[in-house]
């Protein structure tokens, strides 16, 4: 029952670390949109931004991340046997991958202190497709955690549904940024 109850707040708090890193990505990107608006409500957004990042960043998403790693090894600790099986090196591999997405995401908060409601050089495009890297690390460690007795038969057709997964939320992403800038167009000729 103890692992039961270990399994259950390691799920708990991956969602809570994953919404803490979606919204703060999110955040990023609404920081970059200020671009286009005038120097006081640019001023105001920015700094509400920055101020909401460092908050989300400090109280939610690092706190939920340690927990989360907490409980994940204690869970290896009690069932070592974790450790041999394919499946879950697969999730380790794709667990390194959101180590160096974390450490992006840290640095991009520690820019946004550093800035003081200057402009952030990530260029929108490349924020919004950062946005969605935690999506695809998150549908890949539920998808080999689910389906784990079954990834080495069907790796496979898994990894094509994997990236036809990115694909298709890749290829949405690009049209909705396409219809918004469309929109500023048609604004900016009106």
């Amino acid at each position: 029952m103890l692992y039961s109850i270990i399994k259950a707040i390691h799920i708990i708090f991956m969602v809570s670390y994953f919404a803490g890193i979606f919204y703060l990505v999110r955040l990023f990107v609404y920081y970059k949109d200020t671009d286009e608006f005038d120097d006081v409500k640019q001023n105001i957004l920015r700094n509400q931004y920055s101020f909401m990042a460092v908050r989300l960043w400090n109280i939610i998403t690092v706190p939920a991340g340690v927990l989360m790693l907490l409980s994940g090894l204690t869970m290896i600790y009690y069932n070592s046997g974790l450790m041999k099986t394919p499946w879950f090196h697969l999730k380790l591999t794709f667990l390194v991958g959101l180590g160096v997405y974390h450490f992006w995401c840290w640095k991009k908060v520690k820019e946004l202190k550093k800035l003081n409601g200057n402009t952030l050089q990530t260029p929108n495009i490349k924020l919004r497709q950062f946005n969605e890297i935690a999506t695809f690390i998150l549908f890949a460690v539920v998808f080999t955690v689910i389906l784990k007795y079954y990834v080495i038969e069907y790796w496979w057709q898994l990894l094509l549904g994997f990236f036809g997964i990115i694909f298709l939320i890749t290829s949405i992403v690009k049209l909705v940024n396409r219809n918004k800038i469309k929109e500023k167009r048609q604004k900016n000729q009106d």
